[in-house]
């Protein structure tokens, strides 16, 4: 009886001194305070008392940074969000260097923003948020390298504006848009006066062609029974006409010469 209490304890012993490393954590073993191994997925034998192991999970976190009250180059007031993807490159360092290594990158993360943010144009931060996502990615995967973080990406989610300036803005794109319109018509009525400039010189250069012009449109208005034509009598009668005036001058100067 009393072996097999004693198998029994053993047992327990030896169970208590084991610990299970998951696959996507690696373990930081501390030996009497000391770093001394990194422990890969699987069992262990962890002595209690004299050491110590901390897990480290190597997944991509996701960090949602808060909203952050920036104001940008241009003396605008607004508010922020962004999230951020990183994960743990070297166990043994997100451990030994840096006290809590997810606290620790969220605060990089909210003050990094902040800065960027706050170092560009109001028309920047609304063209260009990708720009200015890698800028804090850069910036954030630089500093935290030591740590033994590697950033993979940032997002700048959501940017509040107070009411009056999103009123300002409604204002000046409608604008914009205005500006747009006026300068795509005058456009338009530069393209039409050329082409029909261009038409006015074919029907001028071909003898009869402004006649032919001016037939097939009474012809297109005299489909509709409704309407009313009023015959335009062709350049070339009124240039027969002012011809015969002129030649009738001529004679009556001559005769009285």
């Amino acid at each position: 009886m009393e072996t097999i209490i004693f198998i029994f304890v053993l047992i327990i012993i030896a169970i208590s001194f084991l610990r299970e490393v998951k696959q996507y954590e690696r373990g930081v073993v501390l030996t009497m305070g000391k770093f001394s191994s990194l422990r890969k997925p699987g069992w262990s034998i962890i002595v209690p008392i004299f050491q110590k192991m901390e897990k480290v999970d190597l997944r991509v976190k996701a960090v949602d940074v808060p909203d952050q009250k920036v104001i940008t180059r241009d003396n605008v007031s607004a508010s922020i969000n962004a999230v951020i993807y990183y994960k743990v490159s070297d166990a043994a360092r997100a451990i030994l260097e840096v006290e809590n290594f997810r606290y620790a990158v969220s605060q990089l993360a909210q003050t990094t923003m902040r800065n960027i943010v706050g170092g560009a144009e109001l028309d920047e931060v609304l063209s260009q948020r990708e720009e200015l996502s890698n800028k804090i990615r850069t910036i954030i995967d630089t500093e935290t390298d030591k740590w033994g973080i590697k950033v993979d990406n940032v997002e700048l989610k959501d940017f509040f504006l107070p009411e009056d300036m999103e009123r300002t803005i409604g204002k000046q794109a409608e604008a914009e848009r205005e500006r747009r319109s006026v300068i795509i018509k005058a456009e338009g009525e530069v393209a039409a006066a050329e082409n029909m400039a261009k038409a006015a010189n074919m029907l001028s250069a071909a003898p009869g062609a402004l006649h032919l012009r001016t037939l097939q449109s009474l012809n297109d208005l005299s489909s509709d029974q409704s309407n009313t034509v009023v015959f335009a009598m062709p350049i070339e009668v009124l240039r027969a006409v002012e011809g015969v005036g002129e030649l009738m001058k001529k004679e009556s100067n001559s005769q009285q010469n």
